[in-house]
């Protein structure tokens, strides 16, 4: 299969539900990154995944 052959053929089925991201920026106090960083280390979790779910358990 030749590279134009490669670039026409449909790409295969996938969610019409797509998730889209958004990128912010998130200005924290020293103490408050230090807490941050300090809970992550105890959990072994990245930030981005603590901050995400803090914001999903939200009403």
């Amino acid at each position: 299969m030749n590279k134009t052959t490669a670039l026409k053929s449909p790409r295969l089925a996938t969610s019409s539900k797509k998730k889209v991201l958004k990128r912010i920026t998130l200005s924290l106090t020293s103490d408050e990154a230090q807490n941050l960083e300090k809970y992550c280390e105890q959990t072994g979790r990245p930030a981005m995944d603590v901050i995400r779910e803090l914001i999903q358990a939200l009403p």
